[in-house]
């Protein structure tokens, strides 16, 4: 069974067990692929959701709610608040937030967005292995932690600006909205949407020529997203105008 058949299989287990029990089960985190294989799959199925603890959450759980539940159990996820002890020392960033997670044992489908500030991080993880955390989870590099837990209502969302970006392309296709957004070839956007590294809407794109619309999101792993925003007129070339925020 390969990777995607698993995880299809993994979370149509947790939908039958919601239906049948009438609790709500959810899958682990999951990655940007892993979510579009699952909303192709189950993402019209009424007791389903995809919820990573905020709104703009990229490492998202499926979540299975039964009828009476309208919203997910905010029991679910823990943030595990992760300050620097100390000053002067050097900040560490996401990879060494990361890495000190693995280096647990953690394995990364247990943890969720990793929000990293001047003066440590808001981890999101599932509440399971939140008290493992508090007691082991100590360092980041070499910078020291002072841990804390707190409920998920309590994240610490970092302000981004979006940057905003006007351009015209020769026509509102995926390839070259990408190639304008993230200032790469086309030749270099068509091959990074055929590796599968490209998603619209949460659902991996594997077409260069697919047409977009306004409020489309479009999101390229390992350099970010962006918003299409408006689609205006034309200039006297044929080209169309667009405008995006960069995120």
């Amino acid at each position: 069974m390969n990777e995607d058949n698993l995880i299809i299989a993994q979370a149509g287990d947790r939908l039958e067990q919601c239906r049948n029990r009438n609790y709500m089960t959810n899958t682990v985190f999951l990655d940007s692929h892993q979510q579009s294989v699952l909303r192709q799959v189950y993402g019209k199925e009424p007791e389903v959701r995809f919820h990573g603890g905020y709104p703009e959450a990229e490492r998202v759980c499926m979540l299975c709610l039964p009828d009476y539940m309208g919203e997910p159990d905010p029991e679910l996820f823990t943030v595990i608040r992760a300050q620097i002890a100390g000053k002067g020392g050097p900040v560490p960033g996401h990879r060494d937030y990361l890495g000190a997670l693995t280096g647990l044992g953690i394995r990364r489908e247990m943890t969720g967005d990793i929000l990293v500030r001047e003066d440590g991080a808001d981890i999101i993880v599932l509440s399971e292995i939140a008290e493992f955390l508090l007691a082991e989870y100590g360092k980041a590099g070499r910078t020291t932690l002072s841990v804390s837990a707190v409920p998920i209502g309590d994240l610490m969302i970092p302000r981004q600006e979006p940057q905003m970006i006007s351009d015209s392309v020769a026509s509102v296709r995926l390839d070259n909205v990408v190639a304008s957004a993230f200032r790469l070839s086309r030749t270099k956007a068509v091959d990074l949407i055929r590796q599968g590294q490209v998603f619209v809407d949460h659902m991996e794109s594997l077409k260069p020529d697919q047409k977009l619309a306004e409020g489309t999101l479009i999101s390229v792993r390992h350099q970010g997203r962006v918003r299409l925003v408006e689609i205006g007129g034309r200039s006297r070339k044929g080209r169309e105008y667009i405008t995006m925020e960069k995120y």
